[in-house]
């Protein structure tokens, strides 16, 4: 018989264990290649310069196309063809090449992650979607570095691919439960689970160390007015993503969401007033834009 003193009790675990456990299981796959690393160690350092970081970044022949066919895009406008990672970085800046190689590695990272549950495609150019209209958004905002908010916009669902991989039948319930619609889906998955999508996708920025606006921006994208210090970034976001659903190209669930929730509160974040010639000005900016970003990123 047990005494008091051997009986052991098993810690229960709470929501927010498994939503680190999850995290911590799935980082081999999901984590940024060691150039990555490399590159984040040497901004760190404070003593990255364009040529080391350009060496490092080029070590990787794959990254370098990816990273030269973005800066390359309409994205950027340059009026002049970039050649080197250096002369990228020169041009674009240190901080905003290193949200882009994490945006382009988490692509092709994610994508290795198997999903029953949704088109991995499907999934994707919604999330290409939602960056483009978010960048748009940002620009009109008047947003330092708007950019970086297609780099939010790319990586804001990817706390889903998590929840697929792991609990497939229960994800399948929810997304058919929600019928299209992010904003139920983001409060099944808090009851179901006890946490959402969009928590663990700041949970996973934050291992990848981008700028706490961009992670707020992706927390709260469903929540903006619990952002702290990104609530503009997290209006714009949830803006960008109910615009997203709304179109035809780039709905989550694959079919165009009928109708448009967007709370007159996260507009008034943003300074923007919701008219039908903004939101015709951005349908047509994003059918432009769409295509090109898909064969960019590799769709």
């Amino acid at each position: 018989m047990k005494t008091n003193s051997q009986t052991v009790t098993d810690k229960v675990e709470t929501p927010q264990d498994t939503a680190q456990r999850w995290i911590t299981d799935v980082s081999s796959l999901v984590s940024p290649p060691d150039v990555c690393i490399r590159v984040f160690e040497l901004v760190e350092s404070n003593k990255a310069t364009a040529q080391k970081l350009g060496e490092i970044i080029s070590c990787d022949p794959s990254l370098t196309a990816r990273l030269l066919r973005v800066v390359n895009s309409s994205f950027y406008q340059f009026s002049c063809r970039i050649d080197t990672v250096s002369r990228a970085i020169t041009v674009v800046g240190i901080s905003e090449l290193y949200n882009l190689v994490i945006a382009v590695s988490a692509v092709k990272s994610f994508s290795r992650i198997p999903s029953f549950v949704v088109n991995i495609d499907t999934f994707w150019r919604h999330s290409i979607s939602c960056g483009i209209i978010a960048r748009m958004l940002a620009r009109r905002c008047g947003v330092l570095h708007p950019e970086r908010l297609f780099v939010a916009g790319l990586l804001h669902d990817i706390g889903s691919l998590l929840i697929y991989n792991r609990v497939p039948e229960t994800a399948r319930n929810l997304v058919l439960a929600a019928r299209g619609n992010e904003s139920i889906l983001h409060r099944t998955e808090h009851t179901a689970l006890g946490f959402s999508h969009a928590e663990l996708g700041g949970m996973m920025l934050d291992q990848w160390h981008l700028p706490e606006a961009l992670r707020e921006a992706v927390r709260y994208h469903h929540e903006p007015a619990a952002a702290e210090h990104g609530r503009l970034e997290a209006a714009i976001l949830h803006i960008a993503d109910a615009l997203a659903n709304h179109g035809e190209q780039g709905a989550f669930s694959g079919e165009a969401s009928t109708e448009l929730f967007i709370d007159d509160d996260v507009w008034g974040t943003t300074g923007l007033t919701p008219t039908p010639d903004l939101l015709d000005m951005i349908t047509e900016e994003t059918r432009e834009q769409y295509r090109e970003a898909v064969n960019v990123l590799g769709f």
